[in-house]
């Protein structure tokens, strides 16, 4: 990065005039079918892949290392931790990114998704999400079209299975009315453009030569511009900046959380993007780099609050020590719901001894029952609950 640079060294988005054909038979008013009458303007993004430098000043580059650090500094932390914190972030990460897009649900919603009891449609989604994100940081160390395809499948796939895993074959835009892209905010590029511009948005996620947050930032950015699906972009993209995390080795044993740093402030996230559509990528570098802070603080809050959860349930559990019982609190921390088939499984016990741990723990106070019959029976860590709701609410407030 050069701190000399001038900002008009990224270019910004050209636009380009396309045809719009109008259904002719749809009932509308006049008024709408005058402002949907005629050409368009698509954008036509920015090559990428080979510009020199990032341009951004001296405060900014400072604020990304200092980020960075933090970053790396929180993954040591919870990778060597004895307690698997690490699917817990990753659903609270999945989560968040998901209320970006006003998909919101509880905490219980979510892990009863997780266990396979859908039906609640947001928490359906979120738990898609956090399978998309899995992905995403599964396939880090090949981030090329095929890859965000695949990161796509998974989150769509059991909810639009037609459009899951597949390049958008239609002009897609932001804002405005559903009639038509004329009045729109944003006009991605048609689409016959986006598997080129996914092309050359590889080759720049392929660089080894830029710091690692501003390269995730300014993809993230670029491939919200680029927009390649009807639905889940934002999702897809924001699980583009974890993968680069981990494949620039900032971020190799959990996800850190960084999309609960952005919901506290939506409005300036999206603002960063509308900027560096226009040529100025230095504000999406801070916007990522700011969100990082309040979003460790918060998980390392939600990490104090499930150390503190453990310790408590030590002193409750009145199995002896190594009993199956002690083993099940642990996996609790990963999946605060869950029924007598996912233990045994998980805890490679029989089922008579997963459903004796499971009842040992209910007398004990750690778990209650919420689900009712023979078949359908789910119970429930309240206290890993309501931390996980703790965080949500934390996420939502500017500070935490």
């Amino acid at each position: 990065m050069n701190a000399d640079q001038s900002k008009t060294a990224w270019p910004s988005v050209r636009f380009e005039r396309r045809p719009w054909h109008y259904d002719s038979d749809l009932p509308v008013p006049r008024r709408v079918r005058a402002a949907h009458r005629g050409d368009y303007r698509a954008a036509i993004p920015a090559s990428i892949a080979g510009l020199a430098v990032v341009p951004i000043g001296a405060q900014t580059s400072a604020l990304a290392t200092e980020a960075a650090t933090e970053i790396a500094r929180f993954d040591a932390e919870f990778g060597a931790s004895s307690m698997a914190f690490a699917p817990l972030l990753l659903r609270s990460e999945s989560a968040s990114s998901s209320q970006i897009e006003h998909l919101t649900s509880s905490a219980r919603a979510i892990a009863l998704a997780d266990l396979g009891r859908t039906g609640r449609n947001n928490a359906d989604l979120i738990v898609s999400n956090v399978r998309a994100m899995q992905a995403a940081l599964n396939l880090a160390e090949r981030l090329d079209g095929d890859a965000i395809l695949a990161m796509h499948r998974v989150l769509m796939e059991a909810h639009w299975p037609d459009i899951a895993g597949r390049w958008r074959e239609q002009q897609v835009w932001i804002g405005g009315s559903r009639f038509g892209p004329h009045e729109a905010e944003f006009v991605p590029p048609h689409h016959e453009r986006v598997p080129a511009a996914i092309a050359d948005l590889a080759a720049f996620m392929a660089r080894p030569d830029l710091p690692v947050l501003a390269q995730a930032a300014i993809a993230h950015a670029q491939f919200e511009t680029i927009h390649p699906f009807p639905d889940g972009n934002g999702r897809v993209g924001r699980a583009l900046v974890h993968a680069l995390l981990k494949a620039g080795g900032l971020a190799r044993s959990v996800t850190v959380p960084v999309s609960a740093g952005l919901l506290g402030d939506t409005g300036t996230y999206f603002a960063a993007l509308t900027a560096y559509r226009a040529g100025d990528p230095e504000p999406i570098v801070k916007v990522v780099a700011e969100a990082t802070f309040p979003a460790i603080g918060n998980g390392r809050r939600l990490a104090a609050d499930l150390r503190a959860t453990r310790a408590r349930w030590a002193d409750l559990i009145t199995a002896r020590r190594g009993a199956a019982a002690h083993r099940l609190a642990d996996l609790l921390i990963q999946h605060p719901a869950i029924d007598m088939p996912l233990v045994a499984r998980e805890l490679s016990l029989a089922t008579s001894n997963a459903q004796h741990a499971i009842d040992r723990l209910v007398d004990d106070g750690v778990l209650q029952l919420i689900g009712k019959g023979a078949r359908d029976r789910v119970w429930e860590a309240p206290e890993v609950i309501s931390a996980l709701d703790g965080f949500a609410k934390r996420a939502k407030r500017r500070t935490v």
